[in-house]
């Protein structure tokens, strides 16, 4: 089988785009990894330089430990599904399947046998004397997988292959790519936009934008321990509920965490305390996920959130209560780009990609601070305020019964699982001890 490493790995465009910034990302021998990110983000550049369609501006793609950025395609021992299926319409599907053996030189007894059997494993058996017009879209990237498969490659690269299919077949394709994937044990690389792809078929799932590499883990890793401020946003349905929130610390007691008018209290023995405890008198974000919120009784003791319902959303299953607690909200953009201010200004958003701004002043030092460069150097504030009027009130998602009694106006409190808590700096970064 096959290991791929990238090394720095950049990748810039004629016109000066920077597509692929110092990338570095191992993938095991029989792993399947995921690349996730929006579109644009540069994740079917990193496979196309994996692929050897794309040549890195800089860094090394190296396959089996070996430099690998001079190997032509052909000589990669790879197959690639992708997103439109790519069929030679004037073959029959069996003709489809076998067409890399006859041009490797297979004889045509072995080349019928292989053929049927990669054929029976993805249930296409039955079609094999039809041409991919007479197929529906799910049996048309059956027969482009099992051109894939039938190669026996050592690394199969899949460019969003299941992003032209409806939900429900999507759902079926998913079970059948991952299972057999790990059936024959070779090295996966499998890009996407879809989380649910990413969080339900990978080993380990490498999260990009604009870019840049953000995070790589197990879905369970990337989803409760996020690493940035960016990939907490964009992993989750309902979103993680992104409050900022300013850090006062009560010596050897607890922190108050202040979100508008309301404030809640980590203790002084949560392991997160003194990590936290480094931004007295700053603001931070706080990360909250819909699941880490519970509705209860006005007067219920503890931590504890009053809000009124905005508007709800009915999911048949469940319905979703936006809540206004007061507090605000830090919106992060896919892409990172500078919100967009409606026609009365008053709607503007900020945004992930703003210019740096430094807070006036810190709670336990009056000295002005706006001039002191960030951490990091240029690294983007979320905390930049450009002015009350340019804040978006947050809306808390919380998680109900369906079709509750209740409408918009209506008041709740939300008991707050403290230790479910997510924190990160102005930069985007988390903040913790020891978390991955």
């Amino acid at each position: 089988m096959t290991t791929v490493a990238l090394k720095d790995v950049t990748k810039v465009f004629q016109d000066g785009t920077l597509a692929v910034d110092s990338v570095n990302l191992d993938v095991n021998d029989g792993e399947f990894m995921v690349l996730l990110g929006p579109s644009g983000c540069g994740k079917s550049t990193v496979l196309r330089m994996v692929a050897g369609l794309e040549d890195p501006t800089s860094g090394a793609v190296m396959l089996d430990g070996e430099v690998a950025n001079d190997l032509p395609p052909r000589e990669r021992k790879i197959a690639m599904v992708f997103q439109d299926f790519a069929l030679y319409p004037h073959m029959t599907v069996g003709d489809n399947i076998g067409f890399p053996l006859r041009l490797s030189g297979v004889e045509p007894l072995p080349r019928g046998e292989r053929i049927q059997d990669v054929a029976s494993a993805l249930g296409i058996g039955d079609v094999l004397g039809r041409k991919p017009s007479q197929l529906s879209g799910g049996q048309r990237q059956r027969v482009a997988m099992g051109r894939a498969i039938v190669r026996r490659p050592g690394l199969f690269l899949m460019d969003e292959p299941l992003s032209n299919l409806d939900s429900g077949l999507r759902a079926e394709l998913r079970a059948e790519i991952s299972g057999l994937t790990r059936e024959l044990g070779v090295t996966t690389i499998y890009v996407t936009h879809d989380q649910a792809e990413a969080l339900t078929m990978a080993d380990r799932v490498a999260i990009m934008r604009k870019g840049v590499l953000q995070d790589v883990g197990t879905p369970t890793q990337v989803y409760g321990r996020p690493a940035t401020l960016y990939v907490a946003a964009f992993l989750g349905s309902p979103r993680m509920n992104l409050l900022e929130a300013s850090v006062y610390v009560h010596l050897d007691r607890y922190i108050t965490l202040t979100l508008g008018d309301q404030a809640l209290y980590l203790p002084w023995d949560d392991i997160r305390s003194r990590a936290v405890a480094h931004y007295h008198g700053e603001r931070i974000v706080v990360g909250m996920r819909a699941e880490a919120l519970t509705p209860v009784a006005p007067d219920t003791p503890g931590d504890v959130l009053q809000g009124r319902v905005r508007y709800l959303e009915h999911h048949g299953h469940e319905s979703l209560a936006f809540l206004d607690i007061g507090a605000t909200a830090i919106v992060v953009d896919e892409m990172g780009a500078p919100a967009e201010d409606g026609p009365s200004g008053q709607r503007g958003l900020r945004r992930f990609g703003q210019v740096m701004q430094r807070l006036a002043g810190r709670a336990v030092d009056p000295a002005p601070a706006a001039a002191a460069p960030a951490p990091g150097g240029n690294r983007t504030s979320v905390l930049n305020d450009p002015g009350r009027h340019h804040r978006r009130p947050a809306e808390l998602a919380v998680r109900l019964a369906p079709y509750p009694a209740i409408s918009a106006g209506h008041p709740m409190s939300v008991a707050v699982r403290m230790d479910a808590l997510h924190f990160f700096d102005e930069r985007g970064d988390r903040i913790d001890v020891g978390w991955r």
